[in-house]
């Protein structure tokens, strides 16, 4: 299968977020604020070298936005539709967003993966990325707009 990585523009935001509507998993990762026009603009160009989507026949099938503090490294969103998933397309998004971290310096990275999200839990743990069973993720809302979350 041919595609072509390139790094996401904001002119690239209504195939993504047509791509992040294509399976629930996605969808539900999504909120109205950060995920909107304006926040992903916002996001790339904080991250302009570390976000990469996979186009084929000039459609966008895949995408990891990653980022980082300067300290940290973190994927927030990757997804690959669904009829293009185990030919080895998100690993290579992995592969390409580590480098990119560190190129920029950025010697740890670490995801967010829904508890039941099973294919999504055993494909990060094949990426080496473990589980931390020491931490609890918390998070408090700075925006009415944005849910809390479970």
């Amino acid at each position: 299968m041919e595609y072509c990585i390139r790094l996401v523009t904001i002119e690239d935001y209504d195939a993504l977020y047509e791509l992040w509507s294509s399976t629930e998993q996605s969808r539900r990762a999504l909120n109205p604020v950060d995920d909107s026009r304006a926040g992903i603009d916002r996001y790339l160009k904080r991250n302009p070298n570390t976000c990469f989507a996979v186009v084929q026949d000039g459609k966008i099938i895949g995408v990891i936005l990653t980022g980082h503090d300067g300290r940290r490294g973190i994927i927030h969103h990757m997804c690959v539709h669904p009829a293009y998933r185990r030919m080895g397309i998100a690993g290579h998004l992995v592969s390409l967003a580590e480098d990119a971290l560190k190129k920029e310096g950025i010697q740890k990275v670490f995801g967010l993966v829904f508890k039941d999200n099973g294919p999504a839990n055993a494909f990060w743990e094949q990426q080496g990325y473990s589980l931390r069973t020491n931490l609890n993720y918390r998070n408090k809302s700075l925006n009415e707009e944005i849910p809390m979350g479970e």
